[in-house]
This record gives structure tokens, sequence and C-alpha cells, in this order.
């Protein structure tokens, strides 16, 4: 990008980008429908500013898609940038130092909701293909939009579209900017991406709630049947107790794991600084990368059940509900491991207890040729801009 084009236009830029960001495309939240519709709308006015020929908001089952076409440059490579204008909540709303949607500079930095995820990347992609193109808005490739509103929810809209019109993603490479470097002045390019296999496991061992003073001790507490069939499912040590599950990740290449190893890493800084916690955990005899980049994970991210408000009430729980998700690794497809946990959870179940478990979404995992010739054309882009290619 022509660094003289940013530096020129800064200041219309920043407002641009601080309206974008305003909107509080929320798309978990049903209240925030409109808003997402809002962000929608704000992409597809730009996309028309900037003389796209083809500027589509396409419907479906919740929040829509923008596609949008260049004008055609007949010959030349297709380009695919991929981006989404949701955002996660904001909760908790106390601990922001800034309204989330009021974006705040700070020491150089612009502090909003979903200015790193990924408003803040579409803005910036859809600005360097404005300072691409020629005196006659012309890029010098072909270059197809697609924003999506459901990325942070995991809705069926962007697979509805893809697979009843696989067309649109045909290109000769595919452009998605939701990530970071590998660290200050190490540009980074993620050539793999774990999936994922989101799930609700909701247990039932009474027909309704009973008082603990007269059925204490013997009634079963559908809290503690819970939490011990997930302790079941993974134990302390981070092994996850998923029977076919490590037997089938493709483990990464010796030279992989050479390339991880030469990477600047500080254990202590990591510990403190990102993880924020007094010790790792998981499969000690494999590094935290291994763990982080070449392992599945079982994480829980909520339980509820019985009563948790203020004050006391003696209830033995009938129903408990934890959301869980599994990272997936290359060998892991999704659909296959929703299966194996659905088996696995049932399995580690008491006869007493009903379990279900409901698969709320997921994905494959991903892994990229890195010998694919994009990567010179990325590596050439950084060592012009960052003065180093990338890792």
């Amino acid at each position: 990008m022509d660094t003289s084009f940013s530096t020129r236009e800064q200041p219309r830029l920043l407002k641009e980008l601080t309206e974008f960001l305003s909107i509080p495309s929320i798309s978990a939240l049903p209240a925030h429908a409109a808003d997402c519709r809002r962000a929608a709308a704000w992409l597809v006015n730009d996309l028309r500013r900037l003389g796209c020929p083809v500027v589509d908001l396409l419907e479906g089952r919740g929040h829509p898609v923008v596609w949008a076409e260049s004008p055609p440059v007949p010959g030349a490579p297709t380009l695919l940038i991929y981006g989404h204008y949701d955002v996660q909540p904001v909760d908790p709303v106390s601990d922001w130092l800034s309204p989330p949607f009021e974006a705040t500079v700070r020491d150089g930095k612009l502090f909003a909701r979903g200015t790193a995820d990924d408003k803040g990347q579409v803005f910036c992609l859809l600005r360097a293909y404005e300072a691409i193109r020629d005196a006659e808005g012309r890029p010098p490739l072909n270059v197809h939009f697609l924003f999506e509103g459901e990325e942070e929810c995991g809705g069926h809209v962007l697979d509805d579209l893809i697979g009843a019109e696989p067309e649109r993603v045909k290109a000769d490479a595919a452009l998605v900017c939701d990530m970071s470097y590998y660290a200050p002045g190490m540009p980074a390019v993620y050539t793999a991406l774990r999936g994922m296999c989101y799930a609700e496991i909701t247990v039932r061992t009474l027909q309704r709630d009973l008082h603990s003073g007269t059925y204490g001790g013997v009634a079963p507490n559908a809290l503690e049947t819970l939490v011990r069939l997930l302790s079941d499912l993974k134990d302390e040590n981070g092994k996850i107790n998923i029977p076919k599950l490590y037997k089938s990740v493709i483990p990464p290449s010796k030279a992989e794991l050479k390339d991880w190893e030469r990477l600047p890493f500080r254990k202590r800084e990591y510990l403190r600084e990102e993880v924020t916690a007094t010790a790792l955990t998981g499969l000690k005899k494999y590094s935290v990368f291994e763990r982080t980049w070449a392992l599945p994970t079982f994480e829980i991210h909520g339980i509820r059940g019985g009563f948790v408000g203020e004050g006391a009430k003696t209830v033995i729980p009938a129903t408990a509900t934890a959301k869980v998700s599994l990272r997936l690794v290359p060998g892991l497809p999704f659909a296959q491991v929703a299966k194996w946990l659905e088996r696995a959870a049932r399995a580690a179940a008491p006869k007493h207890a009903k379990v279900e478990v409901t698969i709320l979404h997921g994905g494959d995992p991903v892994q990229v040729d890195v010998d694919h010739p994009a990567f010179a054309v990325l590596d050439a882009a950084f060592e012009e801009v960052a003065g180093k290619r990338a890792v």
C-alpha cells in the first residue's frame, strides 16, 4: 500500500474507521440484529463509493452477507478478500477504560470493540484497495469481497451461500486478515487454523428440583453429575478422554517443529503478560506451540443449573448444562469429532442420568500449502513495508 496515501488521508481514514466501529454489530445478541444490518449497509455504501460495479446484500437465515466485485481486469488473477463485520459481546462493560463503541486513541493506539477483530482489518483492506486503483478507478487484478456478519456466533448464512453458489469463492488466492503479527516487528502468515466443535452437554437426574433438607444424601444432583462427567472427559493433566481422538491427529512435520523452535519465545513473559496466570496447564511433554497449534483441546466455557442468585436456596438441581468446545487439528474433521464427543459424554454418565449433547456449531481444521505462489507475493510485500519476510 502506498504509504503516502495513508499519511495524506489519515484524518479522513480515522473518521471513517471511527464511524464503522461505532456500530454495535454484536451478532450473538438478537437485540443487535438491526445494528448488524447497519454495519452491512455501511460496507455496501463504501464498496459502491469505491466504484465496484457489483455490490450485493445477500440475505439468508441470519445476518446478511456483503458481496462485491471490482471492475473486471481480463487475464489478471482473482483475489478473494474475506472478513466479518460482526463483533463479540462487550460484557463486562465495567472492565472497559472507555466505552466499547466509542473509538478512543490512547498511546497511539485505537481502542474499541472490533478494532482488531475484524472491523479494523476489513477497513484496512478496503483502503488498501482504494490506494492501489489507477486514475480510472481500476485495480491491477480482479478483487472479490466477501464480508459476513456471523463469524462470531457460528451462523449458517455463509455455509448456505457457499453450498448453493460455490463459484463465488473460486479465486487464485483468498486473503483473510483476522490475526496478528507473531511479535512486534515480526510479520506472520497463518498457514493452519484449528477447527471447532462447540456443544452443550445437558444432564438430567430428576424430574424436578428437590429440597436438600429432605432429599439430600439420596437424590442425584445434576450439577454434581455434570461436573464428574466433565472431569472424566478431560483429566487433571489435560488429557482428553475421547476414544480415537489423539490417534487420528496428523502431527506437524519435523521441518515445522524446527521452525517453531527458532521462533523467539519467552515463557515467563508469555505466562505473565498473555496468559495472566501463575502456571501453564496441559500435556507437559509437549511444547507450548504444540499444545496451542498442533493438538486438540477441550475447554469448558460455562455451566448453568441450580440456584446462582443472591442469598441461599437449598436446591438439588434436576438439570445442569455446560457449554464446551474442542479445537480441532488436522486429522480431526468436525462431523466425526461431534459424534465421538456425544458418544464419550453418554459413556461417562452414570446410568441414573440422562445426557443430551447438542452440537451448536463447528468447522474443520485448515492447513494451507505454503509452496503456493501467493506466499512469495506476501513475502515481497512484507519485505517492502516491514523490512522482513513473514514467519
